[in-house]
């Protein structure tokens, strides 16, 4: 007899478990989300030696020419031409792929590395060729400066990626932006913005394990964190908060250890309420076009239960 995912569900309550209802959220994600997140969410949730596989085949409709992803691969920045941010999620995708390699990894390695600055770093976006539907702080961006928030975001996600492809943990690429994180992170003097605080964050516990300098500078940042884990962000909108499972999702890694355990479990409870009636999860930031809320919904979604899922909700 097939147990459905409500049924399990309801058995984890019952151990102490996890309290979502997966047959909404699959429902939620089929009527809500793009193939891409659909296909993630199909891997993390029923994987099979199909579904990593699927995941970079839905990967490859927002691939250019030139190696890089773009077309909306970041759902406010909707420009066709290849982008940091598209690399960014062009990484998580191969990551949580795994075991599955993307054949093309190096090329897009490769146009990172075409893009990167003198300094080792990324620009926050190249120049937008097209800004309809983008979010303002893209299409304003300096090309010809270096930003830690999407060179470490991008960083993490390669390190994630390299644990299991070796083309990727090889690249000249990702050695030069590592140093690059490493010494703008050391620099830090007083607390950053949210978005470059989190995204240190990840990238230090990413490294940590390589790199033997990350481990203080992860304890040196970490004190910017408040005692309850959530860090406001400044002139977002209207109650724009980042949560300790935003930074640190994963139990058992270096940055749990700079987090209050109360605070942690505190934040899963909140994202156990936060299924909606529809079965998917909810952003409070603001999305620049329909398209891109949807999108946000869904990759949320997918990033909801396995957050909750790796911690035994």
């Amino acid at each position: 007899m097939t147990v459905s995912f409500k049924t399990r569900a309801a058995r984890g309550r019952q151990a102490g478990g996890m309290d979502i209802d997966l047959d909404r959220a699959t429902a939620f994600m089929a009527g809500h989300a793009r193939l891409l997140d659909r296909r993630r969410f199909e891997h993390l949730v029923r994987p099979t030696e199909h579904t990593g596989p699927a995941i970079l085949a839905a990967l490859d409709a927002y691939r250019n020419p030139d190696g890089g992803h773009g077309h909306g691969l970041e759902p406010d920045l909707r420009s066709p031409e290849s982008q940091p941010g598209g690399a960014l999620h062009a990484l998580e995708a191969m990551a949580d792929a795994a075991p599955a390699t993307y054949p093309h990894a190096p090329a897009l390695l490769d146009r990172l590395g075409a893009a990167t600055l003198p300094d080792g770093g990324l620009p926050f976006a190249l120049p937008v060729t097209d800004p309809a539907a983008c979010a303002p702080f893209w299409v304003s961006a300096d090309p010809a400066a270096s930003s830690l928030q999407i060179t470490a975001a991008v960083t993490a996600q390669a390190h994630r990626a390299a644990r299991t492809d070796p083309r990727v943990a090889d690249h000249p690429w990702l050695a030069t932006a590592t140093e690059y994180c490493l010494g703008e992170i050391a620099a830090i003097e007083e607390a950053p913005f949210a978005y470059v605080l989190s995204f240190a964050l990840g990238f230090l516990d990413a490294v940590v394990d390589t790199r033997p300098e990350a481990a203080g500078l992860l304890r040196r940042l970490a004190r910017f964190v408040p005692a309850d884990g959530r860090v406001p962000v400044a002139g977002g909108a209207a109650g724009e908060t980042l949560h300790p499972l935003d930074y640190a999702a994963a139990p058992g890694r270096p940055i749990r250890e700079h987090l209050d355990a109360g605070a942690v479990a505190a934040d899963l409870d909140r994202l156990e309420r936060g299924q909606r009636p529809d079965g998917g999860w909810t952003v409070d930031f603001t999305s620049h076009s329909p398209a891109a809320a949807l999108e946000w919904r869904g990759y949320t979604t997918v990033s909801a239960v396995a957050a909750l899922r790796a911690n035994g909700r």
